[in-house]
């Protein structure tokens, strides 16, 4: 990384992770919790999908990464990216990390995008703003070759956002947030707009660039179908909290929560018809963050709910997995059996 403050950070030892999350907590207002004590660990060069539901509080949990949620809200325990609290760093400590130490791509390039700007200038202000060093002609070549590098010809640079198409727009999102060497990528729902072909060709870009350049990426979608054919492990979200974290694999094809299993059997399978025509849905909503229920928050729409599941919130423990050789977390009291979810 080129910038002096993030030249200050400590170097990663041997398994130690790029990005980890202890016990995070965001409430907006004064009684709002919007993530509930996170743990999560994302080593260098790994690929984590974080899923769940629209409020579930995915995308306020990536927001503390780059401290880009707003004025109201609190942020509690530590958000650690090269073993530095980002919570705790100086405004032009954060400044000097966005983009050349972690970038994002955010959802809906349209509005990501300012409409009055030249694509171009738009990745170049990036390399200007952190590489002050760099001439005006070696930026404008390493925009042409950014460009390239996304599957864009070198002209686009030249364009305004509304010239282009939502693939295009979203291909330059992505160029911006490479522009200055990044180790971390972190993708807010980057496909949610797009046609099923356009979300391909995004998702193989992802995964090549990430295979290219090592660097790591944390993948935000309800999508657990998107999820499984990209990430490395998959952490599912409810009502603020991981309520489970193993393989993608498992999580799509052998869920242990509930949760997990519901957000799997709603989306169709290769080979089962019966899925397409008829997937299994899931009644009700995510709870409202401000009026949690007690005990676990999943409960009332649970169909292995049991007495004690409306008093115990439990905790994320782990257990074994047969099918992967590893283990997984999970937060329930009741899990899946591993033979259940073998014989769907």
């Amino acid at each position: 990384m080129s910038t002096e403050d993030l030249g200050a950070a400590e170097d990663l030892g041997a398994g130690e992770p790029l990005l980890e999350f202890r016990e995070v907590g965001v409430t907006y207002g004064a009684n709002v919790p919007a993530v509930r004590g996170v743990s999560l660990r994302v080593a260098p060069g790994e690929v984590v999908g974080i899923a769940g539901e629209s409020g579930c509080g995915k995308s306020t949990l990536a927001s503390t990464v780059l401290r880009l949620q707003p004025a109201s809200a609190t942020v509690t325990g530590e958000v650690r990216f090269r073993g530095r609290n980002v919570v705790d760093l100086r405004w032009s400590e954060v400044r000097a990390m966005r983009w050349a130490g972690a970038s994002m791509i955010f959802q809906g390039a349209l509005h990501a995008l300012n409409p009055v700007r030249r694509v171009g200038d738009q990745i170049a202000e990036a390399i200007k703003v952190h590489e002050k060093s760099v001439s005006s002609a070696e930026v404008e070549e390493r925009v042409g070759r950014l460009l390239e590098e996304v599957g864009l010809a070198p002209g686009r640079a030249g364009q305004y956002p509304h010239q282009l198409s939502g693939g295009q727009r979203q291909r330059v999102m992505i160029a911006m947030a490479l522009a200055c060497g990044p180790e971390l990528i972190i993708a807010d729902e980057p496909t949610t707009a797009l046609d099923v072909m356009v979300q391909e060709q995004v998702l193989s870009l992802l995964r090549d660039l990430v295979a290219q350049r090592n660097v790591s990426l944390v993948f935000i979608s309800h999508d657990l179908l998107v999820l499984s054919s990209l990430c490395d492990r998959i952490a599912v979200m409810y009502a603020g909290r991981i309520v489970e974290l193993a393989p993608a694999a498992s999580v799509f094809g052998a869920a242990r929560h509930p949760y997990s299993a519901a957000l799997s059997a709603a989306f169709p399978r290769i080979g089962d018809p019966a899925s397409r025509y008829a997937p299994a849905g899931l009644p009700g909503d995510p709870p409202v963050p401000a009026e949690l229920p007690a005990g676990c928050a999943f409960a009332p729409r649970c169909s292995r709910r049991v007495s004690e599941c409306d008093l115990v919130d439990p905790p994320l423990v782990s257990i074994a997995d047969l099918a992967s050789g590893s283990e997984v977390e999970v937060a329930c009291l009741r899990p899946l059996p591993l033979v259940e979810e073998t014989a769907r």
